[in-house]
């Protein structure tokens, strides 16, 4: 069976420039897919003060799962997701999937780790 949204919102992203220690500050995109054909991600970056960022692409075999790093994620035109800067993010996808957002920050010696369910678009 296939679960999930083809379209997914995530209404708070923010990857800090600064780390400590062993780890990296970095946000994951985790997407499940449950269904017997790959999926196509398409993600589009949404600011408060400049225009949107599309381009960010990646893929979910069938029946696995995927930590989209977007500290390693480059958009087709080679751009990166911008640090310091607060963001909102579409996520799209060609077959049902679940998404989940996470952050790590290590800007501290104490690591703080946060995720969410993303909000599913019927």
């Amino acid at each position: 069976m296939t679960y999930g949204k083809t379209t997914w919102l995530i209404g708070d992203g923010f990857w800090d420039s600064h780390s400590n220690g062993l780890f990296n500050s970095h946000e994951s995109v985790c997407v499940l897919n449950t269904s017997d054909k790959d999926a196509e991600i398409t993600m589009t970056l949404y600011f408060e003060d400049r225009d949107e960022m599309g381009g960010f692409k990646a893929q979910c075999g069938a029946k696995r799962t995927h930590h989209i790093r977007m500290d390693k994620l480059k958009a087709t035109d080679g751009r990166s997701v911008p640090q310091d800067v607060p963001y909102a993010m579409l996520v799209e996808s060609s077959v049902p999937v679940v998404v989940q957002y996470s952050r790590l920050m290590s800007s501290q010696p104490e690591l703080g780790l946060m995720t969410t369910i993303a909000y599913p678009v019927e």
